[in-house]
């Protein structure tokens, strides 16, 4: 059994793209802010407090681990990333639960405008293992999300394809708590090559 941090949310980076619209460039593994993107969300999930971080990999996920520093956290390699993220989300709940951590924090590898600062708001939404949280911009439900333990097992049976928790939230819109974060964060991804402008 793995302890979590102080505060008691797990950080879960879904870090599987292979870039398919970026030539097949895996995302993990694009330039950024002085090293790889998934290095610089794994700094953003810890800086927001989150403990411990699992990264999921799946494209090259053998170089990523060879060229990335990932100390400290659980890697967790999903074979099947291709078939989209709910896989990628799949396997990485099903990681946590071999902790204790009563909430999930999850944040996409490939948007680099959510930093901490956002991080931290989502993750003070949490409340107990039952809690629903999102970031929202201007309103509109984005990311990270924070899924208390209780939703682990209906998220992961509902999550299929790219939709993610997608539907799982939709059902449940009632109980998702949304915190604003447009004045801190910027939810854009990088999906193409036009996007590779936001990296530096």
């Amino acid at each position: 059994m793995t302890t979590t941090g102080t505060n008691g949310v797990a950080g879960l980076l879904l870090a599987a793209g292979g870039g398919r619209r970026l030539g097949g460039r895996p995302k993990a593994l694009l330039p950024h802010a002085g090293g790889l993107l998934v290095e610089h969300a794994v700094r953003m999930l810890r800086a927001g407090g989150c403990g411990p971080v699992h990264v999921v990999l799946g494209a090259a996920a053998a170089d990523v681990r060879d060229r990335a520093s990932l100390e400290g956290c659980t890697v967790v390699e999903n074979a099947h990333w291709a078939q989209g993220m709910g896989s990628s989300l799949r396997a990485g709940l099903d990681s946590l639960a071999g902790t204790d951590a009563p909430a999930a924090l999850v944040l996409l590898v490939d948007q680099p405008g959510i930093g901490a600062e956002a991080i931290t708001r989502v993750r003070e939404a949490y409340r107990s293992p039952a809690s629903l949280a999102a970031a929202a911009y201007d309103g509109e439900r984005g990311h990270p999300v924070l899924f208390g333990r209780d939703h682990w097992a209906g998220i992961a049976a509902s999550a299929d394809g790219d939709r993610g928790a997608r539907a799982y939230l939709k059902e449940h819109a009632d109980a998702v708590g949304l915190v604003e974060c447009g004045d801190v964060a910027e939810a854009y991804d990088i999906d193409t090559e036009a996007d590779l402008k936001h990296l530096r």
